[in-house]
């Protein structure tokens, strides 16, 4: 890209200094009328260059005729926002746009952008748009789940009763009336299923923590592991969730369900030697083998 820049205000200079320096080759003497011309050659390319260098905007320039690098997302995104005017009925472009627009934090444009996503998607093929719509319009409201949204997070778990961000954001809207309860099972439930390292289990973790503070009550461990096991039997292809099944019944101390966990995921996961050395291991250290 450097490269390239040079190149064109080589190009660029070089034409300036042809233009003042004609006249003077062909009016002097030819040494006298080189020597003034070459002073005035670097005269012009150095001006030029400290004058664009220092006011002008050669990265910008450079963007125009390449387009926008993959780090630039203000530049993709102004990119894919003429694309879909140009193909407006294309919903995972629209769907694209307002994922653009959030990771920008420009809640206002995502929730237009998915508003249209929703118009020329299929009804079946909601579920997620839903989802996203009703996110944009809660950041737009400063976290506030305004009744837009929560008829938006209800359609999507219509759609996909598992959805997590509609869970998420709905138990947001329990805690935020006052409803701890509610707010709490709903939360417990999802924490369940998510997996530690995923961002959403520490702000559950601390939603939880905060709720019960308040309420006086313990987070319902039992929920929890109740949730994660409903969860496996739905998507038994997670390795990760089975082996923190089977710690959380060692940690309550029932080592019968345990080992049934033990055994309902070497089934699941019979043709995974990785996943099964894993289990292997978790069984050792939780005293599972008999």
């Amino acid at each position: 890209m450097t490269v390239l820049l040079v190149a064109i205000f080589a190009v660029l200079a070089f034409g300036a200094i042809g233009f003042a320096v004609w006249p003077i080759l062909h009016g002097r003497g030819a040494r006298g009328g080189l020597l003034l011309g070459c002073a005035i050659a670097v005269l012009v390319l150095g001006l030029g260059l400290g004058t664009y260098v220092m006011l002008g905007s050669p990265a910008l320039a450079l963007r125009t005729l390449t387009g926008p690098s993959d780090n630039d997302i203000r530049g993709l995104v102004a990119v894919l926002a003429q694309r879909v005017r140009q193909t407006p009925d294309n919903p995972r472009g629209w769907s694209l746009l307002g994922r653009g627009y959030l990771s920008l934090n420009d809640p206002s444009d995502a929730a237009a952008a998915f508003r249209r996503a929703l118009m020329v998607t299929p009804p079946a093929q909601r579920g997620r748009l839903f989802s996203s719509y009703g996110e944009a319009l809660t950041l737009q409201a400063g976290g506030a789940v305004p009744p837009e949204a929560v008829a938006a997070f209800t359609d999507a778990l219509r759609l996909n009763p598992a959805d997590r961000a509609s869970r998420f954001y709905l138990g947001q809207l329990y805690a935020m009336r006052g409803d701890r309860a509610r707010a709490l099972e709903m939360w417990n439930r999802l924490l369940a299923e998510t997996d530690t390292s995923s961002p959403l289990h520490n702000m559950l973790v601390d939603r939880i923590a905060m709720l019960s503070g308040q309420s006086g009550a313990a987070p319902d461990v039992q929920a929890m592991v109740a949730g994660l096991a409903a969860r496996l039997k739905a998507y038994p292809q997670d390795a990760q969730g089975w082996l923190r099944l089977m710690r959380a019944y060692s940690v309550l101390g029932d080592k019968t369900k345990a080992r049934a966990a033990l055994a309902d995921a070497r089934i699941a996961l019979k043709s995974d030697a990785v996943s099964l050395k894993a289990l292997d291991a978790e069984a050792k250290s939780d005293g599972l083998q008999k």
